[in-house]
């Protein structure tokens, strides 16, 4: 119990720093130029992340336990460099307005608000959801899983498609 009182604490840290920071750091502009343009790298991150968070949940399906772990790992590790990238991005580079018209562009920014709006929520599922795996309180443990893989499969493919719908309108 005191265990998980601890992780509680890192949990709720983790989900208030983390978008905080992410606003924060995009009012920081570094006069640098990377050697990458980094959205398409972003991007199929957050592709990859997707996959594996199908395949773990395939995993699981099948009771492969070890796999499921190994994948739920590397999705977390996947998502933190994505966020790395994109911080760095945003912090290197001017923002792209969004160039289309009429009905694509109320999908865009619905796709673009509701990435932005679930990427903070689901901060604080995937972390609970991971330490109830890494503790073994598996009911509790797959009762949030049943949310946490939704909105974080959600968010891995919005991010994709708000890439693919504003990449005609970068420069390079």
């Amino acid at each position: 119990m005191e265990a998980t009182k601890k992780y509680n604490r890192i949990i709720v840290i983790l989900s208030v720093i983390i978008p905080l920071a992410v606003a924060g750091l995009f009012g920081v502009k570094l006069d640098i130029d990377l050697p990458v343009f980094l959205p398409p790298i972003y991007a199929g991150i957050n592709a990859l992340t997707a996959v594996v968070l199908i395949t773990s949940f395939w995993a699981i399906k099948m009771k492969n336990i070890v796999l499921h772990r190994r994948l739920m790992k590397t999705a977390i590790f996947l998502s933190a460099l994505f966020l790395i990238f994109y911080v760095l991005y945003h912090m290197t580079s001017d923002s792209t307005s969004y160039g289309g018209e009429g009905i694509v562009k109320k999908v865009y920014f619905f796709v673009l608000i509701s990435h932005i709006l679930l990427s903070i929520i689901v901060i604080p599922f995937v972390l609970i959801t991971f330490v109830r795996g890494l503790t073994n309180d598996i009911e509790r443990h797959k009762k949030i899983a049943r949310i946490t893989f939704p909105l974080w499969l959600y968010v891995t493919i919005s991010g994709v498609i708000v890439y693919w719908m504003i990449s005609p309108f970068y420069t390079v």
